[in-house]
């Protein structure tokens, strides 16, 4: 049987997927908050083509690193296979892929100006996220629209601009994962900020680190936790916080453990207690 047919702009994308997973690609679509272009790619859960459902959704940062070994430039994620065994167990999401800007990569993912590397773009790359990406979304595919059925990811700057937006657009995101955040940005700067925002209606948050990466990053990460848990997130409930003993600061590392960082931010607890694969 064919597969329905694209929503308007959207066309499948030429990529090998694991069977039930189907992508889409729309190109250089215009964020005239950045005054740029990106593709954005949009993996579809197994079961979206077999009924009327809507999914939750998770943005995602560095999509280039996600579905495709062609596109990627550090490593890849293998997040298809991931996908596809996730739906398997009864975890589906619709999972948009946003392409970072190349070189404008660290000024768009930083929330704040760092003093030697500069950057600061990052509310400006969250309203492109949330304003204007959202609805595009929302618009081409069944999703589940409301704040707690949708979530934000990625690793390394991608983390640190997926766990500012939790708290920046509190009322778009009811979830987050920060895989290995470059919480040393900008003089750490999202410690404060996260003690000022306190008050926020907060969701879900998945966060880690790697015991291979600096002491610097584990000692920032762990800093970052008891923040979190002072603020009152409670361990198990609103915050999955995990030490990877063999993990290190790759694209790779963070594919392995984004199995267990995709159900809790999706609300399923259960499988977020899983051992990390090995």
């Amino acid at each position: 049987m064919a597969p329905p047919s694209p929503p308007d702009r959207w066309e499948p994308y030429p990529a090998d997927a694991p069977p039930g997973v189907r992508l889409m690609v729309r190109r250089r679509i215009l964020s005239p908050e950045l005054r740029n272009y990106r593709d954005v790619v949009v993996a579809l859960p197994p079961s979206y083509d077999a009924g009327n459902d809507r999914y939750p959704v998770v943005y995602m940062q560095d999509g280039q690193n996600l579905f495709d070994p062609a596109t990627s430039y550090a490593g890849h994620w293998r997040l298809l296979d991931t996908l596809a065994d996730l739906g398997a167990r009864g975890v589906e999401a619709i999972v948009v892929g946003i392409a970072n800007a190349g070189r404008h990569r660290l000024y768009e993912y930083s929330p704040f100006r760092d003093p030697h590397r500069g950057g600061g773009g990052g509310d400006r790359y969250l309203a492109f996220t949330a304003e204007t990406l959202k609805p595009m979304i929302d618009t081409g595919f069944r999703t589940l629209a409301e704040r707690r059925h949708t979530a934000i990811a990625g690793s390394s700057m991608g983390g640190l601009i997926s766990l500012y937006a939790l708290y920046r657009y509190a009322d778009v995101f009811g979830s987050a994962a920060a895989l290995s955040p470059s919480v040393w940005f900008a003089r750490r700067a999202i410690l404060p900020y996260i003690a000022r925002h306190a008050d926020l209606a907060v969701g879900r948050l998945y966060l880690d680190i790697g015991l291979d990466e600096p002491s610097g990053a584990v000692s920032d990460a762990r800093a970052l936790r008891d923040l979190l848990l002072e603020t009152g997130l409670i361990l198990g409930r609103d915050l999955d916080y995990v030490e990877d003993e063999a993990g290190a600061h790759n694209e790779e590392t963070w594919g392995r453990r984004v199995s267990r960082a995709l159900p809790f931010v999706l609300g399923r607890g259960d499988e977020s207690s899983d051992p990390l694969p090995g």
